[in-house]
């Protein structure tokens, strides 16, 4: 009897343990970085965090999440075409930085486009 209950309960944890393998290889997190353009810096910053909401929508999708929360991060600002502005620097960037609870934007004055801005974003599931 002894050696039944044993084994039951070797067959129960490995269950366990396989079953949890498989929900946290699901979950997770992912980077979220999101560049947009615009007239205005305000304008650049909104369509930044909707492109940034838009793509944590995509990733919900592609890894079969039943939700996706958002936590705004600071991420390298982004520029459209890096052979013009290959980088950002520091002393480019326009204060005071867009954050809300989901993104924290960077803005800068394009050379193509009046101003530019990457919203940063770390996105969770399951």
């Amino acid at each position: 009897m002894l050696r039944v209950f044993k084994a039951g309960l070797a067959v129960l944890g490995f269950a366990v343990l396989f079953l949890g393998g498989l929900q946290t290889a699901s979950a997770g997190c992912q980077l979220i970085k999101a560049t947009n353009s615009a007239e205005s810096k305000a304008s650049a910053a909104r369509a930044a965090y909707a492109n940034a909401i838009d793509t944590a929508n995509q990733v919900k999708r592609q890894r079969g999440w039943s939700y996706v929360t958002l936590r705004p991060r600071k991420v390298t600002p982004d520029p459209f075409w890096k052979a013009v502005r290959p980088v950002v620097t520091s002393d480019m960037l326009l204060k005071p930085d867009v954050v809300t609870s989901k993104t924290y934007a960077q803005c800068w004055k394009g050379v193509v486009v009046p101003y530019v801005c990457t919203a940063g974003a770390v996105a969770c599931g399951n």
